[in-house]
């Protein structure tokens, strides 16, 4: 490779793009400033702004406070009475759906222990004897819940479930949760949007 050299006449072309150079990193600097206190400026404004909203939304929200305080403090006694039919008509509702759902489990267990005790001859043939008398013997013990749970009233099942949550609170938190995971899942029609 050749090297080149700097002639003389080579110096101003060289002081010049430096030229250039600095001219274009002092505009851009410039510019750059320029923008940044624009932005300042604007950023200042929109938060005068939002100063501004903030206590014209104060102003407004104490003046319906008020409003709304007179108008409850005359009626005070309507709205009581109005919560307490809504009360009572949530408390049948809910005492209707616990018998429903009580209902429904027992069902639902009852079904489950009969299609086990159906299934317990294959059982027998495919696994043996012994796991086929486990079939039989887990279905037995879940017709009985069945029936049990059937046979007690909402009372008694509150009860009992006061009782197992005291003397077993870690389980009872996971049947809970479990348990609300289903519920939500049939509320929500067991899609998963």
């Amino acid at each position: 490779m050749a090297e080149t050299t700097m002639t003389p006449a080579d110096a101003p072309k060289k002081r010049s793009t430096k030229k250039k150079i600095d001219d274009a990193v002092m505009a851009a600097t410039a510019s750059a400033e320029t923008a940044a206190e624009t932005a300042k400026g604007r950023f200042s404004k929109a938060i005068e702004d939002a100063k501004a909203g903030a206590e014209a939304l104060k102003g407004e929200a104490l003046e319906k406070g008020a409003a709304y305080k007179a108008k409850v403090s005359g009626t005070t006694s309507d709205w009581v009475d109005e919560a307490k039919v809504y009360a009572g008509q949530a408390k049948e509702k809910g005492a209707a759906l616990a018998v429903e759902g009580k209902t429904r489990a027992s069902d639902a267990l009852g079904t489950l222990g009969k299609t086990i005790s159906e299934t317990a001859a294959t059982i027998d043939e495919k696994l043996g004897v012994q796991y086929g008398d486990y079939a039989r013997s887990a279905a037995r013990s879940i017709q009985e819940t069945a029936a049990k749970l059937e046979a007690k009233d909402l009372g008694e099942l509150g009860d009992d479930v006061k009782e197992f949550v005291r003397k077993s609170p870690g389980v009872a938190i996971g049947v809970a949760a479990i348990a609300g995971f289903a519920i939500a899942r049939l509320l929500s029609g067991g899609s998963d949007d």
